[in-house]
């Protein structure tokens, strides 16, 4: 990394991945911790979190920021499903929201075995329409990021909802605080942060790979461990790379879980997706900003 570019090479494979010449890009400022960014390519345009201020935001491509929803129940991660609706975890309600064409909202999710989930953290949708999202304690623990409550829950899971009959099911249980999580390109692997170390420093920063079996996970193993910070938020790319949030900016990860390179942001990056009109420019939502980097990569999904 030289002082003018963002980029630290760890393995040669992430030249490939990077554009020498192009340079990281605020685009947006002036939030309290920015999260859960989500392109909608129909409408040429970025959606994301500001948690602690209870709204949601929207950036278009020719540069303009306006507010999406306020109040937002505390919005945290957001997704799109396959036909285009924008699918939310919200810690004010403790719940999974889908935002119909029409404007309308379907809560997706916001009880398990008859109790009312944690604070539901992140969310992605599978292409068979299943609905798999994470569960840490985050959002009832004070009044900043939603409201301090009582757990209802006996484990912070990840949990699965099924596109037929609607039933949330439980499908893992290995974690202190579950965060951000995604499929592999072949949708054969799931990927979930284990971001307990937030509170915990003995809880290891990692992030775990589970194989998939249908609407099951087989058992979990250390794909990556982050060297600054936590893992909050990732996506992975269409070669099956894994580019994850931490504390100095993006970390890159190898199918095989080796660190190719970072890329330097001047704030912690909470989350980050791809985008833009060709789907290679990287969106990172960093504390109080919205950064952008265009990239030789675009999302798997």
């Amino acid at each position: 990394m030289t002082e003018d570019s963002p980029y630290e090479i760890h393995d040669p494979r992430f030249r490939r991945l990077i554009h020498p010449s192009a340079r990281l890009e605020r685009i947006a400022t002036g939030f309290r911790w920015a999260e859960g960014p989500v392109w909608f390519p129909a409408m040429g345009c970025l959606l994301f979190s500001d948690i602690p201020e209870n709204r949601m935001m929207r950036w278009t491509e020719d540069g303009q920021l306006g507010l999406f929803r306020a109040p937002a129940d505390f919005a945290n991660g957001n997704t799109r499903d396959r036909q285009g609706r924008l699918v939310t975890c919200h810690h004010g309600t403790r719940s999974v929201v889908r935002t119909e064409h029409d404007g309308t909202r379907t809560i997706l999710a916001d009880r398990f075995a008859g109790q009312r989930l944690n604070s539901p953290n992140d969310v992605v949708v599978r292409s068979d329409g299943s609905i798999w999202f994470t569960d840490p304690t985050y959002g009832i623990m004070s009044d900043y990021e939603g409201h301090a409550a009582p757990r209802e829950q006996a484990a912070n899971r990840v949990y699965r909802i099924d596109p037929a009959s609607g039933e949330v099911a439980a499908v893992s249980e290995d974690f202190v605080q579950p965060n951000g999580l995604a499929f592999s390109p072949a949708e054969d692997i799931l990927y979930v942060a284990e971001s307990g170390s937030s509170h915990d420093p003995a809880v290891p920063a990692v992030i775990r790979a589970y194989p998939v079996a249908g609407d099951r996970l087989g058992p979990g193993r250390d794909f990556a461990t982050i060297d600054s910070g936590l893992p909050d938020g990732f996506r992975l790319d269409r070669s099956g790379n894994l580019w994850s949030s931490a504390a100095d900016g993006v970390h890159v990860f190898s199918p095989e879980g080796v660190l190719l390179g970072k890329i330097r942001t001047p704030e912690t990056v909470a989350n980050l997706t791809f985008g833009g009109r060709r789907g290679h420019r990287l969106f990172i939502a960093a504390t109080t900003s919205v950064y952008a980097v265009y990239v030789e990569a675009a999302g798997a999904v």
